[in-house]
């Protein structure tokens, strides 16, 4: 096929797409002046519960017919269906009932459902359904009087909310655009079943929750100002300009004063009813290392602390253009440059591709109890410098080797800021006498920052990317595993902390991570002979998907098989792929059948399983009746279950959750060799099938931790198979490269 016809033929294909759209936006609006049942059943779907459980909690198989299944209306229908809102008897799941207008009769149903009879601003519905209406149709204006009488009631907690914000771009007008996805300053939102391209461009008022549209309440103003927006190009009269991830084109013939290159600047757009009315530039720029970053401003050496306007913005314009969170600044870098107008930051414009040789890891309290330090003693073994004070104010303070130096709450020397304390020696180690790991107390390299907040003090270790990487090696796995195994350990752990340094876990303490669990372990272990040489051995080595550095999640042990994002709740894509389901075997079996936790059992009275279920859903139901699996993942990883008491019943989806649903004090979990162990706060896996014995619950499963990614034992077990760890990861990680 020559490129001509290609172009016809997608040029084609791509209309038959909008006109298909259209269709669907229109065949929505029924007959004379009423609101379809599709649109009305989304209203009240997202007005009872989120998306996610309008998902969760509808029928297992969909009332309608396979080739509807895909419709947008269907998970909204479903769901009232599954209810008691709708009955699929007088009201067949079809595309006709969709379209057709709601009727009085249903809103007296939806009433009843809701058991709100007794409500004087609802009670007049049920009368007047009983009556003639029963079969009519109800006017626009009349059923959004009803919802909102109906949202006052069934929505005390006030999850649907009135927003007023700026639509910039939907399907209509964003090229590549997801179906039914509004773009806004304030994020993303779907709005199924909703026409809005009248109202780009516009202030308007919304009805929401949560991502959803459920209503557009009107237009607030048709004067609109995009400001900080980056000018990506301009050509003759038209100039284009970023704005919340997507392009959109401008006609500017009038509005420029002179017709100068503008492109690769940062802008405020002025439009009135949708029409460009002036275009302001601003030009000055500053740059400097960031110091720090904070709610409203940012420090930036050699220029103090500058506010930053209302409407800051973050671009990185190198690449792939994209807008960017503040988290996405770099402290001690001087990556970015800093537009300004009047005295206030307006936007900040990564030029060019960090490189990242330091990690900032906040050192929580002995037991990884919090962030925050009544007290902090530092010692270090070497001549060691202690600064504090503003820039115009610095004072250094020599500290004589062994010498601790303690800093309480409320000391005068953080009046200014940060306190640092470094070695004067490079390879001085410092010890923190105030903190108690596995090891004893922790000895780290690197530089120590201290800064107050109202919580207490907390503790900042600056340090280089391959010596955090030997504390953490060892902590995260057992210095005794196969050198292969550990080197995979490490290059695991070197992607895992990139992805974490790119992105700032806590930016509001300019902080890339802390030292537990919730990143990667530090420090916890010894440093070990054995960790180092992994380290040192993958040096700069880190894990890739299509050039990209991805998150390498890993775990204890596995059952035998892996499983995807699907077991937190995400979607398959192109972004995860290398997070594939596989089977943790050779061709003599599963590399861990032999280890303690590749099988487990609980044995878990009906009693002590009630009331765990109760404490950690927030819902009683009662007596535990039954247990349900609903769903599984890929792997057989249990996606959601349904928990059954006499008092009720509960829904808990996601590996995470359903784990902490039964986790707690109360029983005993034997493992495959026999052993025994007091359950924690969390199952020890989701791979697990339940029965009932008696008043007894039997949980049998595999593995130890989440599923996803690497297993650590496995990894070992594979290493003393043969596998050098560039075997080991390829093989957990599907499609990557490692370098």
């Amino acid at each position: 096929m020559d490129e001509k016809k290609k172009l016809i033929n997608w040029t084609a294909g791509i209309s038959t797409v909008i006109v298909a759209l259209l269709i669907i936006i229109v065949v929505m609006e029924p007959r004379g002046n009423g609101v379809s049942r599709a649109a009305a059943s989304r209203a009240i779907a997202l007005t009872l519960a989120g998306e996610d459980a309008v998902r969760a909690e509808g029928p297992e198989t969909s009332f309608f017919p396979g080739e509807l299944q895909d419709q947008w209306y269907v998970k909204y229908m479903d769901y009232l269906y599954a209810k008691g809102y709708l009955d699929p008897e007088t009201c067949y799941p079809s595309e006709g009932s969709a379209v057709s207008a709601v009727t009085y009769g249903e809103l007296s149903g939806w009433v009843t459902a809701a058991k709100g009879e007794g409500e004087p601003s609802l009670a007049g519905y049920v009368t007047e359904a009983a009556g003639k209406k029963a079969g009519k149709a109800v006017d626009k204006a009349e059923f959004w009087e009803f919802y909102d009488a109906f949202r006052a009631f069934a929505d005390p907690d006030g999850n649907v909310k009135e927003i007023e914000t700026d639509l910039y771009g939907t399907p209509g007008n964003v090229d590549g655009a997801s179906p039914w996805t509004a773009y806004t300053k304030d994020g993303k939102f779907l709005f199924e079943g909703l026409s809005l391209d009248s109202y780009i461009d516009k202030t308007i008022k919304l009805l929401v929750r949560e991502d959803g549209i459920i209503k557009v309440q009107g237009v607030v103003s048709d004067e609109i100002v995009y400001e900080n927006a980056w000018i990506s190009g301009f050509s003759g009269n038209t100039v284009t300009v970023f704005i919340g991830n997507i392009q959109r084109e401008f006609p500017v013939r009038g509005v420029l004063k002179n017709e100068e290159e503008i492109s690769g600047q940062i802008g405020d757009l002025y439009l009135k009813n949708g029409k460009p009315s002036r275009l302001v530039l601003k030009k000055e720029t500053i740059t400097g290392t960031v110091l720090s970053v904070r709610e409203d401003e940012i420090e930036i050496e050699g220029y103090g602390t500058v506010p930053l306007s209302e409407d800051f913005k973050i671009y990185r314009t190198y690449g792939v253009l994209k807008e960017q969170k503040k988290s996405d600044i770099l402290v001690g870098y001087h990556m970015q440059t800093f537009v300004v107008a009047g005295d206030e930051i307006c936007a900040a414009l990564t030029t060019e591709k960090p490189e990242i040789d330091n990690i900032r890891v906040l050192l929580m309290t002995t037991n990884f109890k919090s962030l925050f330090h009544p007290e902090i003693t530092l010692v270090c073994d070497s001549m060691a410098v202690l600064e504090y004070g503003d820039e115009k104010d610095k004072k250094t303070q020599s500290v004589a080797a062994g010498e601790p130096v303690t800093i309480s709450a409320g000391d005068s020397r953080l009046e200014s800021g940060r306190m640092v304390f470094r070695s004067a020696n490079e390879g001085g180690m410092i010890t923190v006498r105030n903190i108690e790991r596995s090891q004893g107390t922790p000895v780290y390299p690197g530089h120590m920052e201290i800064t107050g907040e109202e919580e207490g003090l907390l503790l900042l270790n600056e340090v280089d990317l391959e010596e955090y990487l030997k504390r953490v090696v060892p902590s995260e796995m057992p210095s005794g595993y196969e050198i292969e195994a550990l080197k995979a350990q490490a290059v695991c752990a070197r992607s895992y902390a990139y992805r974490q340094m790119a992105e700032y876990g806590y930016p509001e303490y300019e902080a890339h991570v802390d030292d537990s669990t919730n990143y990667q372990v530090y420090g916890n272990s010894a440093p070990a002979d054995s960790a180092d040489l992994a380290v040192q051995e993958t040096a700069g080595q880190v894990v890739r998907l299509d050039g990209e550095i991805v998150t390498t999640y890993y775990y204890s042990t596995s059952c035998g098989k892996t499983t995807s994002m699907k077991a937190w709740g995400n979607e398959e894509n192109e972004g995860n792929r290398y997070l594939q389901s596989v089977e943790v075997k050779d061709e003599n079996g599963d590399y861990e059948r032999n280890l303690p936790w590749y099988r487990w059992e609980a044995k878990i009275p009906a009693k002590t399983l009630s009331n765990l279920i109760g404490l950690n859903t927030g819902k009683d139901i009662g007596t535990l009746q039954d247990i349900n699996i609903l769903e599984n993942g890929p792997g057989g990883v249990v996606l959601t279950i349904e928990a059954v008491g006499d008092k009720g019943s509960v829904r808990v989806s996601t590996e995470n959750k359903i784990r902490r649903a039964f986790g707690g004090k109360g029983y005993t979990i034997i493992k495959h060799d026999g052993t025994q162990v007091k359950s924690s706060k969390l199952l020890p896996s989701a791979f697990f099938t339940i029965n009932k014995s008696g008043d007894i619950f039997v949980i049998q499963g595999g593995g130890f931790g989440h599923g996803i990614g690497m297993s650590q034992t496995g990894a070992n077990e594979m290493a003393k198979s043969g596998k050098n760890y560039q075997e080991i990861l390829t093989f957990f990680y599907q499609g990557v490269t490692i370098g």
